[in-house]
Order: C-alpha cells, then structure tokens, then sequence
C-alpha cells in the first residue's frame, strides 16, 4: 500500500479490536476449559464409602471432584453484629461511601462508590453427609462462587445544610451517603464444593484448591445451576470475542475499501492522461497536415497568451466539460483534489485536448 496512508484512528480502532478479541477469546478459552473440567468432575456423595474410595485412589487424592454437604462450624460459630439469631462460618462487612462526583464532559452529576472498610472473618468448617461423615473444607476465601448471603444491608443516607449544598456545587462533589453490608456463610447451609479431594494421613477428608490451577468452587446453589452459571459466563466472553473480531474485520474492509477507490481514481486518472496524450498527438499530427509546420515564434505566443490560470507557466491545452471552461493545463487538471471546475464549480465529467488553428 505504497503511497497510502492509514488513518490513526483506524490504526487504533484496529488495534484496539484485536487486542480486545485476542483477550476475550483467552478468557473464553480460560472458561471452557473449566466448564469441561466441571462436565467431566466425578460426584461423591459425603458418607462412609468415600474414605474407601480414597484409600484405593493413587495418592490418596482426587484432583478435581464434586461433593455436597450441609455447612457445620468446627468450634465455635460467628454471630451476626445485627441479626442475633444468624450463625455462621464466614462473616464479610463492608461499608461503602457513595458520592456524586460532577461529570464537565457530559455535564451531568455521576455516581462513585469508595471502600471505607473491609473485614473478612471466618472459623474452620466442614461439610456433613450422611453417617455424620464430614468433609473439611480448606482456604473457603480462594473459591469462587456465591457461598454467601445478605444478612444486613442499610444506607445511612447524609442530611444537607444551606452551606453543605453551595459548598457541594463548588467542589463539584456531593455525598449522598454510606452503604453497609454483612454477608455470611450461614451454619446449616447446603454447599456445593469442586475441587481437589484428599485424604490426609490423620483420616480426614479434605477439600482444597487444586494443586493443578484449577479454578476452586463453592457455591450455595445446586451444581447444575453453578454449571449453568459457567456456560453463561463462557458464552458471553465468545461473543465478546466475536464482536470485537468483526469490529477489526469492519475496519479492515473499511480501510480495504478506501484503497480500493483510491487505486480505481489513480486507475481513471492515468487512463485520461493517456487518452488526453493520445488525442493530443492525433490533433497535432491532423493541424501539421492542414497547416503546415509550426514555427517556435507562434508556440511561444501561444504559450505566453494562453498561459495556465493555475502555474502560469503552462499552455490552456484542455477544455473541462460539460460546463467547457478553458482555464488550466493538464497537469494543473490532475493534481485537483476534486473533480470540480475551478471557474464555475461544476462537477467535470471528461477532459478534452484544446487546439489553436
């Protein structure tokens, strides 16, 4: 594409759309390799026939397994700073401030959100089934999934004064107010977990991280919902993909296109100065006939009476039709940036060769 130029902007959207898709097909990769891990993960049941399993598994280990179970602290369970009655083994609070930060762009008032305090708490657990066999649920806080529910959520919102709100419209800041939240993992709750089952030396059974990178769920809902939940996931990343692909394959044919018409004028272009050449001679060759020969005295008249409007240093040698102002030279003709007469504005449709009898 000698000679023509890519536009920044293009550049950037192509290369925007590229890494855009190029990301969001790794992580649609990412997620269909864990949904096929989660398709293909073995269920156990939580009773007495899962040691026996284990004790004949190599390595006493499963490494990516499917067990649930009902949640049962293993000491002394956390309370609810604000529901007494709920119980539990994980306890997150979160309490978040809430302003309006005043938007000079879109000159419209934004909502933005700051963390003023985070605190995790948790005691060890198990998960019982059956037989009150119990599976020892390790590093709860590296899962992923939704293991915890609202128990309390309650916005203080922010009485304002005469003052607050002039000195509000002057900062360009407004606070509406703060957001508390406790989320636990409430004691009796059925918990779905996926990851690597081992059975320690001690005897107990034990639910981990996978030593394998794969990724760690425990979740509340049943499996095939958290199953239903990853394709969701995957899906939407392929059509993420998808979308910022065909956005790149737009501005491929967009830029395609461009050069297509740029090459076609150039094509047009040289197929009219050869035209225009070839007409020249031929009306040349029939004035000589008529005429005779020229002498160098009335070609430099002509030249200095008929000189181009444009250099001033070339011969009127066309006439621009349909409007047939005679006004330029050819080469001054060509290097126009639009096909327009420079006289009367008009769209040229063709150029013809100019004579002097």
């Amino acid at each position: 594409m000698d000679g023509f130029p890519v536009k920044i902007t293009e550049a950037a959207c192509l290369g925007a759309s590229l890494a855009l898709s190029g990301i969001c097909y790794y992580l649609y990769r990412k997620s269909r390799t864990t949904l096929d891990k989660l398709d293909d993960a073995p269920h156990f049941a939580i009773d007495g026939k899962l040691k026996d399993i284990l004790k004949v598994t190599p390595g006493a280990c499963l490494q990516y397994a499917v067990v649930e179970g009902a949640v049962q602290p293993a000491g002394e369970p956390l309370t609810s700073h604000f529901q007494k009655e709920f119980v539990g083994v994980l306890q997150k609070f979160l309490l978040r401030e809430h302003r309006l930060v005043w938007n000079s762009l879109s000159r419209t008032w934004a909502d933005s959100e700051r963390v003023l305090h985070h605190r995790v708490n948790a005691v060890p657990f198990v998960l019982v089934g059956s037989n009150e066999t119990t599976v020892r649920v390790l590093c709860p806080l590296q899962a992923s999934g939704l293991y915890m529910e609202t128990t309390h959520e309650k916005f203080h919102q922010v009485n304002y004064g005469l003052g607050d709100i002039i000195g509000q419209y002057l900062s360009g800041e407004k606070l509406k107010g703060q957001l508390e939240t406790e989320e636990m993992l409430k004691v009796g709750s059925t918990l779905t977990g996926v990851g690597e089952l081992i059975l320690d030396t001690d005897g107990t059974l034990n639910l981990r991280p996978p030593s394998d990178g794969s990724q760690y769920f425990l979740s509340i809902t049943d499996f095939d919902t958290l199953l239903g939940e990853q394709e969701s996931i995957a899906l939407w990343w392929k059509a993420l993909a998808i979308a910022s692909a065909l956005a790149g394959a737009a501005v491929v044919l967009w830029v395609g296109r461009r050069y297509y018409y740029e090459l076609k004028l150039r094509w047009e272009r040289e197929q009219e100065r050869k035209a225009f050449e070839r007409l020249q001679t031929e009306g040349s060759q029939a004035r000589a006939l008529v005429t005779g020969s020229e002498t160098p005295q009335d070609g430099a008249e002509e030249h200095i009476e008929n000189a181009c409007v444009i250099c001033l240093s070339q011969p009127r040698n066309c006439i621009l039709l349909d409007c047939g102002h005679v006004c330029c030279c050819h080469s001054c003709y060509q290097a126009f940036p639009h096909r327009r007469c420079p006289i009367c504005r008009q769209s040229i449709s063709r150029v013809v060769p100019l004579f002097h009898v």
